[in-house]
């Protein structure tokens, strides 16, 4: 397990929207780009094998990212930290990767130099319990979220394991789903920068009923 003093204070950053990675959750990627094939060579040759994950801030339409903005204009001043667990080489030169996630992540200044991919100083502080145990969730309503969530997957004509849902830990359910569900960059942000797993919880099914409501279901909400 990597402790607090392992966590180096730079990181290579791999901006990606709609990309969400939690902690001790696993995000698989396909890395094709020469810079981050790069970028990848280069965390491999660390103790830590680690890859910062961020998204792009959302722009009005019509905005271009301005490339000479300061780092937290152009990105979300969050992210989270992954370890590379799992590689697969293509014949074609590409990866698939896994990242395990580690811990959260707030931006502090990019790191000027040579290479083609992004680097930031990063501060870890607040976000100590990522490196915890797994979180359980004692206000979790298991019975009346699963209700929720398939109306939400009907809705959504999504098809799952129901059975496997049933029985998984509340951290695997619920930061899977937050992870698995088609919600808006900016909106799995907010999934991402809950304090906590109950507080992720009730971020998840706002989201749902805002989807259901938008759907054209009624105004019926889980508490």
């Amino acid at each position: 397990m990597i402790k607090p003093a392992d966590l180096p204070d730079k990181l290579p950053l791999f901006p990606l929207p709609g990309a969400l990675l939690l902690p001790r959750a696993r995000l698989p990627l396909h890395i094709f780009e020469p810079r981050y094939l790069q970028m990848l060579e280069d965390a491999l040759k660390t103790p830590g094998r680690l890859i910062g994950m961020v998204q792009p801030r959302t722009l009005p339409p019509g905005v271009e990212a301005d490339r000479a903005a300061p780092l937290q204009r152009r990105l979300n001043a969050i992210g989270c930290a992954g370890r590379v667990t799992a590689m697969s080489e293509t014949e074609d030169g590409r990866y698939m990767i896994t990242l395990t996630g580690v811990s959260r992540f707030r931006l502090v200044s990019e790191v000027e130099g040579f290479t083609p991919y992004l680097r930031a100083r990063v501060d870890w502080e607040g976000f100590g319990r990522d490196l915890g145990r797994v979180e359980a969730d004692p206000g979790f309503d298991r019975a009346g979220f699963l209700g929720l969530l398939r109306r939400y997957f009907d809705n959504e004509q999504l098809a799952t394991d129901w059975e496997s849902l049933k029985d998984a830990e509340d951290e695997l359910l619920l930061n899977s789903l937050s992870m698995l569900l088609p919600f808006e960059p900016e909106e799995k942000q907010a999934l991402l920068e809950a304090p906590d797993l109950g507080q992720r919880r009730e971020t998840l099914v706002t989201l749902i009923e805002f989807a259901l409501r938008s759907g054209g279901e009624g105004e019926e909400t889980l508490q």
